[in-house]
């Protein structure tokens, strides 16, 4: 993992690639601007779904890597133990996972506020639980507002192709989220006693 981290960080020191920087709450990935445009605020509740694990190594541990003028990504995933479906292999949920995440964070990078639409996934072949992995993927056309992307995860040295994806994002229009549709930036309490 940290041998794939290091070679994409020396192409973040050369100009063409970007790093994400990593959060634990959806918003911190939010540029301010947007979040005073759209008033959303931070439930202190809340964490970002992939890192609701407080133990690192054990769920999705993963660096996301940004080529602006090729409009692509590539994530450096390595799924932990917690990530277990069949017994030493990476559940098929997690791959969807990373994969609608590496797709999502790709299309906010070049549309802003963006919903998946669809995602269509063709597993063929298991992830190994601790593995590092490639998540790439690339902007291939847009009608709209739509987005459209294709991305595949495959082994570090290119050789086992585990999934390949397409997906189709909406870019979101309104400044006002609850016309988007959107759940409020603050869900209700959970009601006690049930």
């Amino acid at each position: 993992m940290l041998h794939q981290f290091n070679k994409f960080t020396e192409m973040v020191e050369g100009g063409t690639w970007k790093k994400l920087p990593s959060y634990r709450h959806t918003l911190e990935h939010v540029p301010e601007k947007i979040r005073q445009e759209h008033k959303l605020e931070k439930d202190t509740r809340a964490r970002h779904f992939l890192r609701n694990v407080d133990i690192e190594g054990m769920g999705f541990e993963y660096a996301m890597f940004f080529n602006p003028s090729e409009q692509r990504m590539v994530c450096v995933f390595q799924p932990g133990i917690y990530l277990e479906g069949h017994p030493g292999f990476a559940h098929g949920g997690s791959t969807a996972t990373i994969l609608d995440a590496t797709f999502g964070s790709t299309a906010i990078c070049v549309a802003g506020r963006v919903m998946t639409a669809n995602l269509t996934i063709d597993y063929k072949s298991p992830i190994p639980l601790g593995s590092v992995v490639l998540v790439k993927c690339k902007l291939d056309r847009t009608e709209g507002r739509k987005l459209f992307f294709t991305g595949a995860v495959r082994s570090v040295d290119g050789q086992t192709l585990h999934a390949e994806a397409t997906a189709l994002f909406i870019q979101l229009q309104s400044k006002n989220p609850s016309s988007d549709n959107q759940m409020p930036s603050r869900p209700p309490e959970p009601a006690r006693g049930s």
